[in-house]
């Protein structure tokens, strides 16, 4: 672990916590070529979870984050903690599960819009499947400015439901709730309902929660709503924040204060697509944490998702804050001629320079003034 990253988990540990993400994170095996799985040789090992993800992200991006979880009582479980401690995420409150094994699951290495790619979770009866309003450290969940959760967390089980349904409820001291849907249909199967079930119960959640995160297409897969953003925001009234995400085209936002707001996407070289979500995320909430407006968390969350569209695995170097507020800065005409390609944010996080061979713009100049 970094000295940065040290400061930035001790902090946390200390109470002092921008963000806490509750939720699953799996050891993630990535095919070493492209290929079906029953084809590939050999795997590399990574970390992928949308929660953890959100956390490690903001992380690196120097914020304090809290990850709480469960894992099993095994190597896999050593990793996670280990591997999302690196990035300066305070690990404390994670549980270890003696009973139960820590989840994993394997990818090809095809892009997800294709029919050759697969993925195969083991995370059936996971360490994770066993949190519960009992089993968690609730003093670790509300010493936050924010806490982010997840859909896919309510499918895991009934008691990870029951977990849900009471942090979104209205209570006295309750952070800020950020909720990203992420609407998995095969993973209710077996989890805390049935696939029908899903797409009502995280209506309700959603409903509960003061910021939220949902795509276009997920909308209408699990609700059916096919009228566009302003159809969304008319079923889900009750966020102070709704975020609706559409696909390449960009983000729109809904604020009970301002009037939607529609940023455009990046255009970006893409190398593998997942993360990409959970970097959108990371990236408007790090400018709601920093208090900037709705238009520019727009332009945050393009950005740190350009950082994930541009590297093979879940998690990517992020931008540097310099960096990422004066692209953000950008006027309509330099931000829609801006395409990002690998490595455009070569270095370490708090590095305070763009590698601009990996941005092709006409406004490259502007980008470095």
């Amino acid at each position: 672990m970094t000295a940065e990253a040290a400061q930035t988990a001790k902090a946390a540990v200390d109470g002092d916590v921008d963000v806490v993400a509750l939720g699953e994170s799996m050891v993630t095996f990535l095919p070493s070529r492209a290929g079906r799985l029953a084809d590939v040789p050999s795997f590399d090992r990574g970390i992928g979870g949308a929660e953890s993800n959100v956390a490690c992200a903001l992380a690196a991006a120097g914020h304090r984050t809290r990850w709480v979880s469960r894992v099993g009582a095994d190597g896999f479980g050593d990793h996670l903690v280990e591997a999302i401690a690196r990035y300066g995420v305070d690990t404390q409150a994670v549980r270890r599960d003696p009973r139960r094994p820590t989840g994993i699951y394997f990818r090809t290495a095809d892009d997800r819009d294709t029919d050759a790619h697969e993925v195969l979770y083991y995370r059936a009866g996971s360490a994770a499947s066993a949190m519960a309003p009992h089993s968690v450290d609730r003093e670790a969940l509300d010493a936050a400015r924010i806490l982010h959760l997840s859909g896919i967390t309510a499918a895991l089980s009934a008691d990870c439901l029951a977990l849900l349904r009471e942090l979104t409820a209205p209570r006295p001291g309750r952070p800020l709730v950020s909720f990203d849907v992420n609407h998995r249909p095969g993973l209710w199967n077996g989890g805390s309902g049935t696939a029908n079930e899903g797409p009502r119960v995280l209506l309700d959640i959603a409903r509960g929660a003061d910021l939220v995160f949902v795509g276009e297409d997920e909308a209408a897969d699990a609700w059916g709503i096919t009228g566009g953003p302003d159809a969304i925001r008319a079923a889900l009234p009750e966020p102070a924040t709704l975020v609706v995400k559409q696909g390449s085209e960009g983000a729109t936002v809904y604020t009970e204060d301002e009037p939607a707001v529609f940023r455009a996407a990046l255009k970006v070289d893409v190398v593998a697509p997942v993360g990409a979500g959970d970097a959108f995320a990371a990236g408007f909430l790090s400018a709601t944490l920093r208090g900037l407006p709705a238009d520019q968390r727009l332009r945050h969350g393009h950005l740190m998702a350009a950082a994930a569209l541009t590297v093979p695995g879940d998690l990517a170097t992020p931008p540097a804050r310099e960096d990422a507020d004066r692209l953000a800065a950008l006027d309509a005409e330099a931000w829609g001629t801006l395409r990002l390609g690998p490595g455009w944010t070569d270095g370490t996080p708090g590095n305070d320079t763009v590698n601009h061979d990996a941005v092709n713009t006409e406004a490259k100049e502007e980008a470095r003034t």
